[in-house]
């Protein structure tokens, strides 16, 4: 694990809240019943609530909680996926994201289109690009693929290519969602392993994860999450105790 002392801050979440409005009906009928006093068939959920921390360059973090307390929602207002609520989350440097499975590529473009969309939408020029593309390929092991449409890939297929674009575009900070998980064995080892060198580059990880023992083995810091709240913030080990405490 690397020890940061004197880095600048990349991330502020600076007392950042997201709510959802959460319909009551169940069914299309109930819908049209309703449908004059929509509002109050309506709920507020709070996916998180007054959420703050900073993260310093070169540091991994990793975000816990247990499912819907909120990690998910907050790696997409740290990428800029979703806006806050209310508050506000400050980032400096390229950002790469790899969050649901499919976000970020339309299903109608093959591989090798998607791959330039999304390079450019992370501010790399067609140029750049064509330099990485054979890198990327190669990475993603999907050659044979990559100019099929991507609405025919399987989950696998989809999480290989959406991780070797965020590796390879250069980035500063790398958010990962549980998104690895879909991927075989070997290829969730290549992306530890990848994960790895950009520790040793110094570049910045946040990623959510349900493992402990990743968490302990990769992180240098932990922020636990509960119904939207931040209950821990500090050395990995006290965050898995928080965890279980959480559950």
């Amino acid at each position: 694990m690397t020890t940061v002392t004197d880095a600048p801050v990349v991330i502020a979440v600076d007392d950042v809240s997201k709510r959802f409005v959460i319909r009551k009906e169940k069914s299309l009928k109930e819908r049209i019943v309703n449908f004059r006093r929509s509002s109050q068939h309506k709920a507020d959920f709070w996916a998180l609530d007054h959420v703050g921390f900073e993260i310093v360059s070169g540091t991994t973090i990793g975000l816990l909680g247990a499912n819907g307390s909120g990690k998910s929602t907050l790696l997409k207002v740290i990428g800029g996926i979703i806006r806050p609520s209310s508050g506000q989350v400050l980032r400096r440097g390229r950002v790469a994201a790899l969050l649901e499975l499919g976000a970020g590529f339309h299903p109608d473009l093959t591989g090798r289109e998607n791959v330039f969309l999304n390079a450019a939408i992370l501010g790399l020029s067609r140029d750049e690009t064509e330099a990485k593309f054979d890198e990327i390929v190669e990475f993603s092991e999907i050659s044979e693929f990559i100019d099929s449409q991507v609405k025919f890939y399987s989950s696998g297929m989809y999480v290989r290519l959406a991780f070797a674009i965020a590796v390879h575009v250069d980035p500063d900070i790398l958010l990962v969602d549980e998104v690895l998980a879909v991927g075989d064995e070997q290829f969730q080892k290549k992306c530890m392993d990848k994960i790895a060198e950009f520790q040793r580059d110094g570049r910045t990880i946040v990623f959510v994860s349900h493992s402990a023992d990743q968490v302990e083995s990769l992180c240098d810091r932990a922020v636990v999450l509960s119904h939207g709240k931040l209950v821990y913030d500090g050395d990995t080990g006290g965050a898995i105790e928080a965890l279980r405490a959480s559950f």
